[in-house]
């Protein structure tokens, strides 16, 4: 059974239960002062307390979607990761196809009137990073009077480690831009979701690291010429927007800030400004301060050139540790007069799921409004 199934949820519960009732039984009989009753107290208090603690960690899983599987949580995962390279010849192409899942709740599922969600795995040309994600087509997509048309895309990017299924069944974006579209406050647009650690376990904050995973260059050129190969997207910038919560939050506002040539708008919800260092992530710079300093942000808006793009930037007075930053960040921005920025600010919420749903729905609208079908 895997991490996120349910019947595991169940069976933990269950465990806990027969352990809490187990342990109220015996007491009694352990109640002695020999070494054999000792140890049997603390034996089934340890296991108790486990049983707990695992029902507490899969629900939370469950959740906020931090780990697909158990090698996910172990460490272990080697696939989808860096790979090598594909010559010419080799596979159909740089995205392929490989499932489709429906939009639920939404036009009775079918693709004319719900979308769909295809299940794809993507190889990048340049960088040989191979990631799995999932493309939300809109019911336009299917219908034959849209046919010659061509749609805008955003890329959505989940948090570190996350998974590109949560996208879906926890945030909800493609419902969300459905019901969205249907109503006339946002245009019909393409998702391409995924989540940012194409190298895992590894957190590489989308940065190009010397000697490693070309991260920041694949969701620049690769991944934009994967999808432009296969869909009826949009070619130039203005096609082209990024969102993300967290340490996708970052990436996407880094790739609108490094690269307007490619997206015209990005949005962080609850980003934050400069790469960590930490064990998950490893020594992404190798002492280079160009590349610190490139990864920083803030920085860059204040001693780089002012990129031509448009920025979103979301975060809660209660409950948001970087609120600070983001309004540095903000004054920043302001200062350069040619980069836009526009805010959403919570009076309260957390670093999670709810919050972020809370804000979907405005930034998808605020994307929708800058990017165009051509």
């Amino acid at each position: 059974m895997g991490l996120t199934s349910k019947k595991v949820l169940v069976l933990a519960v269950v465990l806990a239960v027969l352990l809490f009732v187990a342990t109220v039984w015996l007491w009694p009989r352990l109640a002695r002062r020999d070494w054999w009753a000792v140890s049997g107290r603390v034996g089934i208090l340890l296991a108790t307390q486990a049983a707990l603690f695992a029902c507490a960690g899969l629900l939370a899983n469950q959740t906020f979607g931090f780990y697909a599987s158990w090698a996910d949580l172990f460490g272990q995962e080697t696939a989808p990761g860096v790979v090598v390279d594909h010559g010419a010849g080799g596979d159909g192409g740089p995205l392929e196809v490989v499932g489709t899942q429906r939009v639920k709740g939404i036009g009775g599922g079918q693709p004319q009137t719900a979308g769909e969600i295809q299940k794809v795995d993507v190889v990048g040309r340049t960088t040989h990073i191979a990631s799995p994600a999932l493309i939300y087509l809109p019911p336009e997509y299917f219908q034959p009077q849209y046919r010659t048309r061509t749609f805008p895309t955003t890329v959505v990017l989940t948090g570190y480690p996350g998974t590109a299924q949560a996208l879906v069944s926890k945030l909800d974006y493609p419902g969300t831009a459905q019901k969205l579209a249907k109503n006339g406050r946002m245009q019909p647009m393409i998702l391409v979701m995924l989540r940012p650690t194409v190298a895992p376990p590894r957190d590489t904050e989308c940065a190009d690291i010397p000697g490693g995973p070309q991260t920041e260059s694949f969701f620049a050129k690769d991944l934009p010429d994967a999808v432009l190969a296969h869909y009826r997207v949009g070619k130039k910038p203005a096609s082209w927007g990024v969102i993300g919560d967290s340490t996708g939050g970052y990436c996407a506002l880094k790739l609108a800030v490094h690269h307007p040539e490619v997206y015209a708008a990005g949005a962080g919800l609850s980003p934050y400004f400069k790469a960590p260092t930490d064990p998950t992530t490893g020594d992404l710079f190798h002492g280079n301060g160009v590349l610190r300093n490139r990864a920083d942000l803030i920085w860059c808006i204040k001693h780089g050139p002012a990129p031509d793009t448009s920025l979103l930037v979301t975060s809660s007075r209660h409950g948001e540790p970087d609120y600070r930053n983001t309004l540095k960040f903000i004054d920043a921005v302001k200062a350069t007069h040619k980069t836009r920025i526009a805010s959403i600010i919570l009076d309260s919420g957390g670093h999670n799921f709810n919050t972020w749903k809370r804000e979907i729905p405005a930034a998808l609208q605020w994307l929708s409004g800058r990017l165009s079908d051509r």
